[in-house]
């Protein structure tokens, strides 16, 4: 798997936890694995499928304490009731504007991606099933814990 397909993933998320959220990532270890789905350390994941000159997916996977610290930075406060409520969208708008970011990073090296809507996965109750599928995971760290995101994509021969 090319760094080049990897890496737009990982500056996106840098540029919106950035610009956003006002925070800090870091970027700590890459791991590579033989299966798609992420650590079983995470609360929630939200997927995105992706396809074009590339075809591929993306689990942001992370713990509740994080995805509130998100929620509370995004809407101004922070309600547990209205966490319960709300935080699938407000999550999957995040994981829109880091896709939407790396897809405009790839549009800019003239491949063109398109995205699926983010689904959002409890991941304590629905453990997603391994697929063997290469996998780069990064495990981005800030001061609301950590974001680990995990590609797999496959390259395809036409470009569109």
């Amino acid at each position: 798997m090319k760094a080049e397909y990897i890496n737009p993933f990982l500056q996106a998320a840098n540029l919106v936890f950035r610009d956003l959220l006002n925070e800090r990532l870091i970027l700590g270890k890459t791991q590579i694995s033989h299966q798609f789905c992420p650590s079983d350390t995470h609360d929630l994941g939200i997927y995105i499928s992706f396809d074009g000159s590339i075809q591929g997916k993306v689990i942001y996977a992370l713990s509740e304490f994080t995805a509130k610290k998100i929620f509370e930075k995004l809407i101004g406060n922070y309600n547990e009731e209205l966490f319960q409520q709300e935080h699938k969208d407000v999550l999957g708008e995040l994981a829109n504007m880091i896709t939407g970011n790396a897809m405009n990073i790839f549009l800019n090296k003239n491949q063109f991606i398109e995205v699926s809507v983010p689904e959002i996965i409890d991941l304590r109750t629905n453990q997603l099933i391994p697929q063997n599928q290469l996998t780069i995971r990064l495990y981005m760290y800030s001061r609301w814990g950590m974001l680990e995101i995990s590609v797999s994509v496959i390259e395809k021969n036409s470009k569109f």
